[in-house]
């Protein structure tokens, strides 16, 4: 390949990326405007034109997902020797193989996950070792070791930052000084202490920093607006001094700072480089005018000095959607309505996102999607290839390929494969069997595409592994329903953003302007993932027949087309009442009187390690009642009452509607649909 082919249909800004082969180089790039697009052909024509070797390229990206797409576009274009990595996979690599050299031994083992240690240093430090409290004590470990702050320093550190962690700052320094000593007793590195070690390697030899500066000589970062200390660290530390690194990102889309994110490397890279080129990119391929014209408004409100004004390609779509709801299960229904009239219209469920701010807003979406018979997949829940359907597949079909012969057809030996494990003809009705049918699906359309390129049984099986080693999922055909920070970097034909109240966006517990300025730019991220169907909801009460006090977020103010709502303005009491609102009454073991603090003890209304009497008649009746009522709503069990919930009422076993009613979970939804077969089923054991 020539070096003007790889300019060839570049627009003005994209091809000033490419030529601008030499650092220090910074990407202003707006949503939807072909960043990836534009530093692939910047390396690929850096590379052609003689200016850089590709094997002294780093190109450093943050998800496996981004490496992956990146070196796919990069062999297309006929570089196929670059390095695109993750930071944490770029260092691992660099510090497995120095570490016997210079350390001595074998090289740390690293763990995935920071649980399994806290729970034993919570057990250690005699705590009740609680696993969801300590997932939330696990973030906050992360977010201290990014921002390289030690045990030590993590109170005062916490409350300079104005967070709120899980349990008391106290609490989570003891367990952060116990987690990192167990960490170290067993040769153990997590994320973080990669990144750290490999900078500390290269600072304190001289000859590791030699080597690897000699290796990679040419850096690219992406979505540099997520970076953070610790990783800033070492991008500092591989460069050595040296300037010859372009930057993308776009600071309108930060919207991780709770993790350690900081946006300010990337809007201070000119300060930091006062010769740098900076371009901006800002036409919009991606969403029609009348989308990229409500986030161009969105933004325009917040003020802020790095915002990118986008300039629409498309031809014009439908203008988006406001809707109101008088509650939050109309609204899940109203949505799953809608998808399916879209569905019906021919988008693909694929192409179809519903984006909500927390990820308990899902449950709703689930249960009105089911009773539609719309398909959905919950991303973020389960990575594609860690599927247990799905790595059952994989094993089956390498193994196939082992003895196959060339002249098998492709598509019909996976489908016979899958069919032994459960794809069939037609899908399930729904629930977790649709959703075990759905990937299979996926593995079989994939065959299918392949097949038509040729490809034969052992083609595919490494397809498949090049794949889950990239997370590179096939599309499985649903409806996404994902959580707004999930959604980063996605898009999709139609996307509904739901719950878009105060209280929710911004969310409730953030007080600072910074904070409500982040939430903004997650409505602004949650906009512009939608290419031509967009639609905005709120509910205005929680229930059916509840009290309508909940108003669209003050974010929407002037951009629906309705007044805008009158908005008294917070004094500090208020504030805090707002912040506090969320948190849950305390509650005390029936049992012991101890404090209760996981959702499930709460239902229980005892510790879990406290002992309850019931009728376990009384519970055998209730679990079978629950699968014959989910059974003929061709629902999964617990969308009727979870197990937790059927405990509870075992054990209270509860004679009135205000007795089933005080039970956690149970709302008057479910007392108006399940309450009187409940009771019956209470009252008969009572008498």
């Amino acid at each position: 390949m020539e070096p003007h082919d790889v300019l060839a249909g570049l627009d003005p800004e994209q091809r000033a990326v490419a030529e601008a082969v030499r650092g220090p180089v910074c990407v202003l790039a707006g949503a939807g405007t072909g960043k990836t697009r534009a530093i692939t052909h910047r390396i690929a024509y850096a590379v052609h034109s003689g200016a850089v070797e590709a094997r002294s390229v780093l190109a450093v990206t943050f998800t496996t997902r981004a490496a992956g797409e990146l070196r796919q576009r990069l062999r297309a274009l006929g570089v196929p020797g670059v390095q695109a990595r993750t930071f944490h996979a770029a260092a691992l690599r660099q510090l497995t193989y120095f570490w016997p050299k210079v350390i001595g031994g074998d090289p740390p083992s690293v763990i995935e996950s920071k649980l399994p240690l806290l729970i034993e240093a919570s057990r250690r430090l005699r705590r009740n070792p609680d696993r969801s409290e300590l997932r939330d004590v696990a973030a906050e470990v992360e977010w201290a070791k990014v921002t390289q702050i030690g045990p030590e320093d993590y109170e005062a550190a916490v409350a300079k930052a104005h967070r709120r962690p899980p349990v008391p700052a106290e609490e989570v320094a003891r367990l952060y000084e116990a987690y990192e000593r167990l960490r170290r007793e067993r040769h153990l590195v997590d994320f973080e202490t990669i990144l750290e070690l490999t900078a500390a390697v290269m600072t304190e030899h001289r000859e590791v920093a030699a080597q690897i500066r000699q290796q990679y000589r040419y850096f690219v970062v992406d979505e540099y607006q997520d970076v953070n200390p610790l990783q800033k660290l070492l991008l500092d530390t591989w460069l050595g001094g040296r300037d010859d690194v372009c930057v993308v990102g776009d600071p309108n889309q930060t919207i991780y700072s709770f993790t350690g994110a900081t946006p300010r490397y990337l809007t201070g890279f000119a300060v930091e480089h006062p010769d740098a080129t900076v371009i901006r990119l800002v036409r919009d391929y991606r969403s029609t005018p009348q989308v990229v014209g409500l986030a161009n408004r969105l933004l325009g409100r917040s003020g802020s000095p790095h915002r990118l004004e986008l300039i629409a390609q498309r031809p014009d779509g439908p203008a988006p959607a406001f809707t109101e709801y008088d509650d939050e299960q109309a609204e899940a229904e109203g949505v799953a309505r809608a998808a399916r009239k879209l569905i019906d219209s021919g988008v693909p469920p694929r192409e179809i996102a519903v984006l909500f701010r927390v990820n308990a807003q899902s449950e709703a979406y689930e249960q009105a999607f089911t009773a539609a018979g719309v398909p959905y997949l919950v991303r973020g829940a389960e990575r594609f290839f860690e599927r247990p359907e799905v790595r059952q597949a994989v094993v089956l079909l390498r193994g196939a390929a082992r003895s196959a012969s060339a002249d098998d057809p492709l598509a019909p030996t996976v489908h016979h494969i899958l069919g032994g494990i459960g794809l069939t003809a037609e899908p399930p009705g729904g629930g977790a069997a649709r959703e075990r049918w759905e990937s299979l699906k996926a593995l079989a359309d994939l065959a299918e595409d392949l097949a038509a390129e040729g490809g034969d049984l052992g083609a595919f099986v490494a397809e498949l592994e090049r794949r889950a080693g990239e997370q590179h999922a096939p599309p499985v055909e649903g409806v996404t329903l994902a959580s707004l920070h999930a959604a980063k970097g996605l898009e999709w034909d139609a996307v509904f953003l739901v719950g878009v109240t105060d209280g929710m966006l911004p969310i409730v517990y953030a007080e600072t302007p910074e904070q409500i300025e982040e939430e903004r730019r997650l409505l602004y991220v949650g906009v512009t993932r939608a290419r031509v169907h967009l639609s905005l909801s709120w509910a205005l009460a929680r229930s059916p027949g509840g009290r309508k006090v909940r108003r669209p977020s003050r974010f929407l103010d002037g951009l629906t087309g309705a007044p805008a709502v009158a908005r008294q303005p917070e004094r500090p009491r208020q504030r805090e009442q707002a912040r506090q609102r969320p948190v849950a009454t305390k509650v005390s073991c029936r049992v012991c009187a101890k404090t209760l603090v996981t959702g499930a003890e709460q239902k229980l209304g005892r510790c879990a390690s406290c002992p309850a009497e019931y009728d376990e008649a009384l519970l055998e009746e209730l679990k079978a009642w629950r699968a014959a009522t989910a059974a003929e709503a061709k629902v999964p069990a617990y969308v009727v009452f979870t197990d937790v919930t059927l405990q509870a009422i075992a054990e209270r076993a509860p004679t009135a509607e205000a007795d089933l009613l005080a039970i956690p979970g149970i709302g008057r939804v479910k007392l108006d649909r399940y309450g009187d077969a409940v009771l019956a089923l209470c009252r008969a054991v009572r008498d």
